[in-house]
């Protein structure tokens, strides 16, 4: 009711006001909940509605409905069944009016997200293409289909969308080759295009040096540019300082720039060898000063960048709009000599930092990177093997104002109960946070803390608070430096807890041993490794957590059979509010057919993994199956599907790989389950489907059969 007449309903406020209210509303389901209250609020929900992704059977297409007129992002990539061709293949009479069909009933659509088996989708989707179009992003999983010629796969798009401002070509497997020849012939379109992201993640050598001279130079206007590359100099093509001087000099006004090296795309735990990338501290100066106006900038070289901590404090000057930078395998990056800061630590603006692979950065560097960069929102590192638990709790104590979202990974000295501790200043403001599930005995050093007043700091100049680190020794040399950086005073938590956290009453972090904001898990863990100890390690209180990610790598061939039956999934249900899960094991290699004698083939580990996940309350699930890379599969066995048929409370649940018709079956008693495909949405996605794996008829006689059941709500 509103206002004090009894009389009056929300259903009579006034047309503007109530299309303020559902433009506010992104939930999916809460808009199709109110479109069913009545006909004016299904109206509204239909014209305020911007953004829709269509999921059922492709071969339904002709039933699309044609109230959604006002729709300008439309993604098409998730049609049943996943990953075959739009329209029909062959392609028949009526896939033309299939095509002109989707076209009438969404005919504002200004961005494009398209799954393209072949090149005969985009000729056919846009043969009258719509006239607002600025946007697309293309998928595939699936390889190149053989005999086209370079470039056929963008012929189509860019000779009918000449107004395109966004291409996204992140999930596309193509050639590197494909796309320079069709952006020159193509000049009109090529000048038009802000934003353009070549960051294919299955590509094993990515673009060469002259190919991206290429694109650059046909895109001028480019102000968002992501490209995986290779910095490796031994090989032909590598991107060096003539390559990174041509995108400066082509592109000037990028805002985002984002290169990174194909073999960043695997996940690298081992340290990098010693190799040093053909990048120099004057072409980084140069570069920066020639791109005044970037915004996001991402380096993953994957080789040693020396001596870089010179050129990043250009950075803060040269790009005053900096928010965003990630760093990979550079060295030197804050040298912490002195009371001076230095290096990336003079980026006072950064909002988020990521730092890979830094083989000199040591707990004083991180402190002096709290101190410089003291609007940190985000905060990554990864394979830093001198960082300690009391370099990454003091910076956390400097950035308990602002740090919400942490990344740990690959540190030798942190493992998941150092940096749980480590993270305590910030415990209670934490929403997002990644941890590698290593469980280690907790040493001496575990409690230390580098022993100085936070809530005085702010009011110390740097002389004075450096005195706090170490006094004198700040003017010696960098290898005396090295020799005395771990002979400051260090005393127990509880003396710097009471020092620190009591004054501030009520507001610290230390009395508080719940992670109330905590609200995204993510976890790597090793195989063989249990989930059991998780809440011991520390975390044990996330009364607010609704999503975790864990992923299991490693290599199950030659591992010994499991103590115990259980993963350690069941430890979960101490999370009420956990809804959401993805279960990654797609990195796991094992035997999917009959193992070895004395070892256990995929299906049991399988078994080991999902044990227990039907005792949580999730709503939406996915699952990658581990791989047998010997013969290319990814497929859910008898007992996983068993496994997964228990999670009772489930409404959506994705298969990231293959599995059999009667295993898709089992899920037809979970009973509210509405959405559930099979997406192989890995390189190479198997290019037919094996005889006894699901195909086009299985797949939609399991959509009809799901479709046809009765659901509660």
């Amino acid at each position: 009711m509103v206002g004090n007449n009894d009389d009056t309903t929300l259903t009579q406020l006034p047309e503007e006001i109530l299309s303020q209210v559902f433009a506010g509303i992104t939930d999916t389901r809460t808009r199709n909940s109110l479109s069913l209250v009545c006909r004016s609020f299904f109206r509204l929900e239909r014209k305020t509605r911007v953004s829709l992704t269509l999921r059922g059977n492709a071969r339904d297409l002709y039933r699309i409905p044609i109230s959604f007129g006002r729709v300008t992002n439309l993604d098409v990539s998730l049609l049943s069944p996943w990953g075959h061709a739009l329209f029909c293949s062959p392609v028949t009479a009526d896939s033309p009016f299939l095509a002109q069909r989707l076209r009438n009933a969404f005919p504002r659509v200004t961005s494009l997200t398209v799954y393209v088996r072949d090149p005969q989708t985009l000729h056919l989707l846009l043969y009258s293409h719509w006239p607002e179009l600025r946007e697309v992003r293309l998928v595939r999983w699936h390889q190149r289909p053989p005999g086209l010629q370079a470039g056929s796969d963008f012929a189509a798009l860019f000779s009918r969308c000449r107004s395109l401002t966004s291409l996204d070509l992140s999930s596309f497997y193509h050639w590197p080759e494909d796309l320079p020849p069709v952006l020159a012939a193509n000049a009109a379109t090529a000048v038009s295009l802000r934003r353009l992201n070549l960051l294919t993640t299955s590509f094993t050598e990515g673009f060469k040096s002259n190919q991206i001279e290429s694109i650059t130079s046909s895109c001028p206007n480019l102000e968002h540019l992501l490209v995986a590359c290779t910095f490796d100099p031994r090989y032909i093509g590598f991107v060096g300082d003539e390559t990174l001087l041509a995108i400066a000099s082509n592109c000037p006004k990028l805002k985002l720039l984002h290169m990174a090296d194909t073999s960043s795309f695997s996940n690298r735990r081992e340290e990098e060898g010693g190799e040093d990338a053909s990048v120099s501290r004057a072409t980084l100066l140069s570069l920066f000063s020639k791109l005044p106006l970037l915004e996001e900038l991402v380096l993953d070289v994957c080789k040693n960048v020396s001596e870089s901590s010179f050129a990043l404090e250009m950075l803060s000057s040269k790009c005053p709009n900096l928010k965003v930078v990630k760093l990979g395998q550079f060295q030197g990056i804050c040298l912490a000599i002195g009371s001076r800061l230095d290096g990336i630590a003079l980026c006072h603006g950064l909002q988020s930092l990521s730092v890979s692979c830094c083989g000199d950065l040591d707990d004083m560097g991180l402190i002096e990177i709290g101190r410089g960069c003291s609007r940190l929102v985000r905060f990554e590192i990864q394979g830093c093997k001198l960082v300690t638990e009391k370099g990454l709790k003091t910076m956390t104590c400097l950035l308990r104002k602002t740090l919400i979202d942490v990344k740990v990974a690959s540190c030798v000295n942190l493992d998941a109960a150092a940096t749980l501790r480590a993270l305590e200043p910030i415990r209670d403001r934490i929403e997002r946070l990644h941890l590698d599930c290593v469980w280690k005995e907790n040493d001496n050093l575990g409690h230390s803390f580098f022993n100085f007043d936070l809530n005085a700091s702010a009011e110390l100049n740097d002389s004075e608070l450096m005195e706090c680190f170490g006094g004198e020794e700040y003017g010696e040399d960098t290898s005396k430096r090295k020799r005395q950086r771990f002979e400051y005073g260090f005393e127990d938590d509880d003396s710097f807890v009471q020092s620190n956290g009591n004054s501030n009453g009520n507001d610290n972090g230390y009395s508080c041993n719940s992670w109330d904001s905590l609200h995204y898990l993510s976890l790597w863990i090793k195989v063989g490794d249990l989930l059991t100890q998780l809440p011991a390690a520390g975390l044990e209180d996330c009364p607010n957590l609704e999503e975790i990610r864990i992923k299991i790598e490693g290599d199950c061939r030659g591992q010994p059979k499991p103590a115990v039956s259980e993963f350690g999934l069941s430890i979960l249900t101490c999370y009420p509010q956990l809804s959401k899960m993805q279960l990654d094991c797609g990195d796991t290699k094992g035997y999917v057919y009959t193992a070895p004698s004395g070892q256990m083939d995929l299906s049991l580990w399988e078994r080991f993994f999902l044990n227990g996940i039907g005792s949580l309350s999730l709503n939406e699930l996915h699952y990658w199956p581990p791989q047998d890379e010997d013969v290319n599969q990814r497929s859910l066995s008898l007992p996983a599907a068993g496994l997964l048929q228990e999670c009772y409370t489930l409404r959506k649940l994705f298969i990231h790989g293959t599995t059999h018709e009667h295993f898709m079956n089992f899920f037809l008693k979970i009973p509210n389950l509405r959405d559930v495909q099979l997406r192989e949405d890995y390189y190479p996605a198997p290019e037919n489907d094996m005889s006894t794996e699901m195909r086009v008829g299985s797949c939609s006689r399991f959509e009809d059969a799901l479709n046809r059941r009765i659901i509660c709500d």
